[in-house]
């Protein structure tokens, strides 16, 4: 049996992190760079990518490149990957961090909101896998990981339909990439409960007690934060995940065990 003491080691590995400027996503480039890698954020406002690089400096003393760019349309995605390459070589990692949500009820929902968050949270992660996983194939290897949600497959009301099923989404295209993309390249998902990012501030309350009053029922008694997503996508991103393909992790405080 031979385990490596460098089992979560990801020096010499190259990462493009899509949604990177903020909340899970910056959390998570904060993480594969702690562990060593090389890591560029991507997302569509320079301002909110330069905050991101800044403060995953200040906060590790690691430094990360940017680009911006629109996941959704299929042309900047290319000139991302490009990027990427003219800057590392080759790209080992892919996270897939772009999202959104807005709710409506069901019967209500504005068809322009559904539309635009299918672009943002599907179109956008099918592209970007279309591209950077034909590189990794290509190139004999590579890890992708999506930003999925406990709403992909646990049915809550609160106007969550529309994100809910955009969630469903990932998850099935998860899982058929991993076979399309293998055994070269492993493609998982990390799911995570409500997490009090930039966008929930306002949303849930400021203080921590509080916010933990919400999660009552669950489990772990709290809401999630973005760092809780850093260690499930730095071990996907690693060697300790390479018999790992197609699976859903769920850092989600133990709602999902709940059914």
């Amino acid at each position: 049996m031979n385990i490596s003491e460098h089992l979560f080691d990801l020096t010499g590995k190259n990462a493009v992190v899509v949604g990177g400027a903020g909340g899970i996503g910056q959390a998570i480039a904060q993480g594969l760079a702690v562990y060593g890698a090389r890591v560029a954020i991507a997302s569509r406002r320079e301002e909110s990518l330069k905050r991101a690089q800044q403060e995953i400096l200040e906060s590790s003393g690691k430094q990360v490149c940017y680009y911006t760019v629109d996941a959704g349309d299929e042309d900047s995605v290319i000139a991302l990957l490009n990027a990427a390459l003219a800057e590392f070589g080759e790209v080992d990692i892919l996270v897939n961090a772009q999202g959104f949500n807005q709710k409506f009820p069901a019967t209500e929902f504005p068809m322009d909101v559904w539309d635009q968050m299918f672009s943002v949270n599907v179109r956008s992660l099918m592209l970007t896998c279309k591209h950077f996983g034909a590189h990794m194939k290509q190139n004999g290897s590579g890890k992708i990981i999506n930003l999925s949600s406990v709403r992909g497959v646990r049915a809550c009301g609160g106007g969550n339909t529309g994100y809910g099923a955009t969630k469903g989404a990932v998850d099935m295209m998860t899982r058929m990439l991993a076979k399309e993309l293998g055994p070269e390249v492993c493609v998982n998902a990390i799911g995570p409960t409500i997490t009090y990012t930039p966008m929930m501030v306002g949303v849930l309350p400021a203080d921590p007690q509080e916010r933990a009053a919400k999660a009552a029922n669950m489990p772990l008694k709290r809401i999630g934060e973005p760092e809780d997503c850093a260690g499930p996508a730095v071990f996907l991103a690693s060697a300790a995940s390479d018999f790992m393909s197609g699976q859903i992790l769920y850092p989600d405080g133990g709602l999902t065990a709940m059914g």
